[in-house]
């Protein structure tokens, strides 16, 4: 079909969300700013977008989204419809999903209530270490208020709790159903609202039991409050997995953070990560950011236009389609960074993955903490801070999360999300792209470093070729040092060798001493 046909078709899911008006929380997250860039793009007949936006940083909500709408992300849809006209779209509303009552005035309680039908709850805490009593009252004690709030609106179609695939950790094959809480949401949220955080950190462990992490216990608890109110609500379940850098729109490879594999190219390319404790043959699941906006577009419109009202939990995942094991993503990294090398590299990319913790803990102390103390001794006396030890310290906690994922292994049913590609035409199909067919994965992470570089570092293009000079410069030390290391090591077996043998000879002449007097 030529492309002037294909336009020709209906746009079935933008015609699910003509005129309505629409509640999201969690839109300066990652994932929110996407979506509502997407909405913003591809719905033009949307009604409105109201975003539930705190205060931070004494930044009002209004002010924040101002930040929003100036992010590279944003230029695309600007220069097609007009700032004015995108701003129009969007309502801001001053409220605070971990705060009683959200934080919501009356009368803007009210106007929700009165003027909401679609209702996206992606706001949540996605750090692993969070305190539990702030993951509790943000995760789960919000989502329950949520859904209070949205079983008072009068015109409510469709309630989308984003949750995330990685929050039932003790199944190891996760199906498109809900699953018993690990416990009562109820007396956890009542728990942490009258116990002081002293008293709820020090039962913490007990509390999240074979749970790695807050982060996992609590959307889970989320997910039974959900389940709890679909009697009652038009509530449907969403479960992205690892959300990475945009693949293909509105701009190739970018993100706002360094979660996930792109914080370890980063790492890696800038030589401080050396070694990882890994199963390389594992592999974890991700999930473009464009393609997890658009499957939640199309299980919306799944959901609403065809009626499949009793599929109630879609799992967005990938690796039913493809897998990408830690090992290949080391060996894609080192070409990519090779060829898009970072600015400032401390040591010349390498290492690799460890299969035992003492290995691996031997690695860190000789490849990450010494060089690390070296570097900063000498950035103190050249009368800088120092910063080495403190990255280094970061990155050992980071591996306490990620040590969890990387040496456990869990796949995903996604037959929803796949029967929803047979039910689009083929204009849907190339608008709410749900499949990774033509994805090559060395041009994508090429990408992502390159976005990287631009809107995660402040290394713009004009200083790639300073970055290479440099790395041809670390490469050349990388050589010597391995050299000098290796002379060193035969150096001292040689001296031991010799030490020993004379030790020996000295111990063997005490013996016939001994047995001839």
């Amino acid at each position: 079909m030529t492309e002037a046909k294909i336009e020709e078709l209906p746009d079935r899911v933008a015609e699910v969300f003509k005129g309505r008006k629409i509640l999201l929380t969690g839109g300066t997250g990652f994932l929110g700013k996407v979506i509502i860039e997407k909405f913003l793009r591809c719905l033009p007949d949307i009604g409105q977008i109201y975003l539930l936006i705190r205060p931070k940083k004494g930044k009002d909500p209004k002010n924040r989204l101002d930040e929003i709408f100036n992010n590279a992300l944003f230029e695309k849809v600007k220069d097609q419809r007009g700032i004015d006209t995108v701003k129009k779209y969007v309502t801001v509303v001053n409220g605070d999903v971990s705060l009683p009552g959200l934080g919501l005035s009356a009368e803007d309680r009210k106007m929700l209530c009165e003027k909401v039908s679609i209702v996206y709850h992606a706001a949540a805490t996605v750090r692993f270490d969070e305190l539990l009593k702030r993951a509790v009252l943000l995760n789960t004690r919000g989502t329950k208020q949520m859904l209070d709030l949205a079983k008072e609106m009068k015109n409510l179609v469709l309630f989308a709790h984003i949750s995330t695939a990685y929050c039932h950790l003790e199944e190891k094959l996760l199906g498109e159903k809900p699953y018993p809480p690990p416990a009562d949401p109820h007396k956890i949220i009542k728990c942490v609202e009258w116990m002081d955080d002293e008293v709820v950190e020090a039962m913490t462990d007990k509390i999240l039991g074979n749970l790695p992490n807050t982060y996992a216990f609590t959307k889970a608890l989320s997910e039974s409050l959900v389940e709890e109110a679909m009697p009652h609500i038009p509530a449907i379940i969403l479960r992205p997995s690892i959300v990475i850098p945009v693949w293909k729109e509105p701009i190739p490879g970018w993100t706002d953070n360094i979660n996930g594999p792109t914080g370890l190219l980063i790492g890696a390319g800038k030589g401080v990560i050396r070694t990882m404790y890994c199963n390389e043959n594992g592999y974890a699941d991700y999930l473009p950011v464009d393609i997890a906006v658009n499957a939640i577009l199309v299980s919306s419109w799944n959901f609403l236009y065809c009626k499949e009202t009793e599929k109630r939990v879609y799992n967005l995942t990938s690796s039913s389609d493809f897998k990408v094991t830690w090992a290949e993503i080391i060996v894609i990294g080192r070409r990519v960074t090779e060829k898009v090398p970072l600015n400032g590299v401390v040591w010349y990319p390498g290492g690799s993955m460890k299969k035992t913790r003492l290995m691996h803990n031997i690695c860190v102390l000789f490849f990450h903490m010494i060089p690390a103390y070296i570097i900063d001794s000498l950035i103190f006396l050249a009368g800088q801070k120092p910063i080495m030890c403190r990255v280094h310290r970061r990155i050992k906690k980071g591996f306490e999360v990620f040590e969890y994922y990387a040496n456990n292994q869990w796949d995903f049913v996604n037959d929803n999300l796949i029967n929803i590609r047979d039910k689009l035409n083929p204009r849907e199909k190339v608008k709410y792209l749900l499949h990774g067919d033509d994805l090559d994965l060395d041009e994508y992470f090429e990408t992502c470093i390159r976005a990287a570089r631009i809107y995660i570092l402040n290394e713009p293009p004009e200083t790639l070729p300073a970055a290479r000079r440099h790395m041809r410069v670390m490469y050349w030390v990388d050589i010597i040092t391995k050299i000098f290391f290796f002379v060193l090591l035969i150096y001292t077996v040689a001296c031991w060798s010799e030490s020993f043998r004379a030790l020996l000879a000295g111990g063997w002449e005490l013996v016939t001493r001994g047995l001839t007097s």
